[in-house]
C-alpha cells in the first residue's frame, strides 16, 4: 500500500513541502501519496486576504492577520524562493517591498506552476490527529465544510504547517473592560483608515506594533502612542508618534503608564503576539512552546523528537521565512523518503539543546539573523534544495536594519540586489508613504 502523507495547511510552509515533493518527482523520485487539508477556500495562509474577523463564514475562528495595506516590511531578496525567481514569476525585477497582493501572487505562481494544486483539499479543516502505536499510522480528522461531512483517514505521516500566528496573545489591563473607545488586537485590525484623525495607543514593541502604527500614520492617524514592556523600538519616529512605558491602568478614556504619565485615546490596538496554538492535536503530539528561534522538541527545528513520523514546518520566530521553510519541507521530506536517517532520541535532544544554548547567548537582532542563516544553510547542506548564499542574506538584512534605523518611515524606498539572479531591484514608482494603493495593478504599473 501506498505510503501516504497528510500536510496541514496550504499557507507557505504547507506549499513549500508540496513543492517538495513535487520537486523530488520530477527528478523521478518515487513519492508518497500527499493530501494537504487547507482551512480557507484558496492557499496561501495569511498572505490570502480576508476582511472577516472573529469567525469566518462557516464560524470557525478567523485564520488571517493580514490587513489592508500591508506591505512586506523586509526585503523581498530576503525571502526570494531559490528555485522560482521574481523576476522569472513577472517577468522583470521589481522593487524590493511589494504590498500584500504582489507577494500573494508569487508565492501562488511557484505552486501553479508545479501543478500540486490537485493534492488540496479547500475548504477542509483539521479538528483531530491521534497516532496509534499499534498501528503506526495517525488518525487525520477533518471537516469538509463545502458538504458538511466530518470523516477520517489514516497517514504514514504528518506535516504541520499551519503556522504560529492566528491565535492572538490577548493580556488585560486594569479597567479594561470599562475603555470608552475601540480596543482590538493586531489580528483584528484590518483598514487603517478607521484610524483617521483618531489618537490610538499601540502596545507592544513588535514588528507589528512597528508597521501597523505606520499605517496608521501614513492614513491619516492624529497621533500614535507605543507603549512597550522592556524597551522602547527607538526609531526616530514622526512627531505625533512617542513612545512610553507599559500600560498600567485604563480610565474611561485615559491610558496611565508606569512612568506616571497619562494620554487619551481613542483606540487600544494590541500588538502583543500570537500564541503556538493546535488544538486539532492530540497532547502526544502539540508543540508548547513560546515564539523564540529555537523551539525545543523539533530536531533540526523540524521533527517531532517524541514521534518522528511528525513535523512542523515554520514554528520558529522569523528573520529568514519562505526560503528557510522551502529548506525544512526539503529537509522533512528526505526524512520521509528515508534520504537522511535519523540519530536516536537522545542524539536529537542533545543537538536541538545545543541550538538552545546558543540562543540563549544572542544579544541583538544582527546575532539573531546570523543564527537563523546559520539553521538554514544547515538544513540546505543536508538537501538538494539549490543552494544560495546565506551570507550575502544575512548582509542584506544587515543593511535593511540600517535602513530603518536611518528612516523608518522611509526604509521602503531603499532596493537590494536579487541573490538569487543578481539584478538590483528598481525604485519602486511612488515613495511608500504615498502610495495608498496596495493593488497588484497598481504596484505593477509602469510611471
Amino acid at each position: 500500500m501506498k505510503m501516504r502523507v497528510a500536510v496541514i495547511g496550504a499557507g507557505p510552509s504547507g506549499l513549500a513541502q508540496l513543492r517538495a515533493f513535487q520537486s523530488a518527482a520530477s527528478k523521478g523520485a518515487q513519492i508518497p501519496e500527499v493530501v494537504c487539508f487547507e482551512k480557507q477556500a484558496d492557499w496561501g495562509g495569511l498572505w490570502n486576504y480576508t476582511w472577516r474577523t472573529g469567525t469566518d463564514e462557516h464560524g470557525d475562528p478567523v485564520h488571517g492577520s493580514m490587513y489592508r495595506y500591508l506591505w512586506s516590511n523586509g526585503p523581498k531578496e530576503c525571502l526570494e524562493f531559490a528555485d522560482y525567481t521574481f523576476e522569472e514569476h513577472f517577468g522583470r525585477p521589481i522593487a524590493s517591498y511589494p504590498p500584500r497582493a504582489v507577494l500573494w501572487d508569487y508565492i501562488k505562481g511557484r505552486v501553479e506552476k508545479a501543478d500540486v494544486r490537485k493534492w488540496v483539499r479547500f475548504n477542509t479543516p483539521v479538528r483531530m490527529v491521534t497516532y496509534s502505536d499499534a498501528t503506526g499510522k495517525f488518525t487525520v480528522t477533518v471537516h469538509d465544510r463545502t458538504e458538511d461531512v466530518v470523516y477520517s483517514e489514516e497517514f504514514d505521516y504528518v506535516v504541520v504547517a499551519s503556522g504560529h500566528f492566528s491565535t492572538p496573545n490577548v493580556p488585560h489591563f486594569e479597567g479594561i473592560d470599562r475603555f470608552a473607545g475601540r480596543v482590538l488586537h493586531s489580528h483584528d485590525f484590518r483598514d487603517a483608515l478607521e484610524f483617521k484623525d483618531k489618537d490610538i495607543l499601540l502596545i507592544g514593541r513588535s514588528y507589528s506594533a512597528e508597521d501597523i502604527g505606520s499605517q496608521c500614520y501614513k492614513y491619516g492617524a492624529k497621533s500614535i502612542t507605543n507603549s512597550y514592556r522592556s524597551r522602547p523600538m527607538g526609531f526616530n519616529w514622526p512627531d505625533n508618534w512617542e513612545e512610553v512605558p507599559l500600560l498600567m491602568r485604563v480610565e474611561h478614556k485615559t491610558c496611565h503608564f508606569k512612568d506616571g504619565t497619562s494620554k487619551e485615546v481613542d483606540a487600544i490596538i494590541m500588538c502583543t503576539g500570537y500564541l503556538h496554538h493546535f488544538p486539532f492535536l492530540s497532547e502526544d503530539l502539540r508543540l508548547k512552546t513560546d515564539n523564540r528561534l529555537w523551539p525545543l522538541s523539533l530536531y533540526k527545528g523540524v521533527v517531532w523528537e517524541n514521534n518522528p513520523k511528525l513535523f512542523y514546518i515554520g514554528m520558529q520566530d522569523q528573520f529568514y521565512t519562505f526560503n528557510m521553510f522551502d529548506a525544512q519541507a526539503w529537509f522533512a521530506r528526505d526524512v520521509m523518503l528515508g534520504r537522511v536517517t535519523l540519530p536516536s532520541k537522545d542524539e536529537m535532544m542533545a543537538d536541538s539543546q545545543r541550538w538552545r544554548d546558543r540562543e540563549e547567548q544572542l544579544q541583538d537582532a544582527g546575532q539573531m539573523i546570523w543564527f537563523q542563516g546559520d539553521y538554514t544553510q544547515e538544513l540546505i547542506d543536508a538537501t538538494d534544495y539549490p543552494d544560495f548564499d546565506i551570507e550575502a542574506v544575512n548582509q542584506t538584512f544587515m543593511e535593511w536594519e540600517h535602513h530603518k534605523a536611518e528612516d523608518i518611515m522611509g526604509f521602503r524606498n531603499n532596493g537590494y540586489k536579487s541573490l538569487m539572479t543578481g539584478t538590483m531591484a528598481p525604485k519602486h514608482h511612488t515613495p511608500w508613504l504615498e502610495a495608498l494603493d496596495d493593488s497588484l495593478e497598481a504596484y505593477l504599473a509602469e510611471q
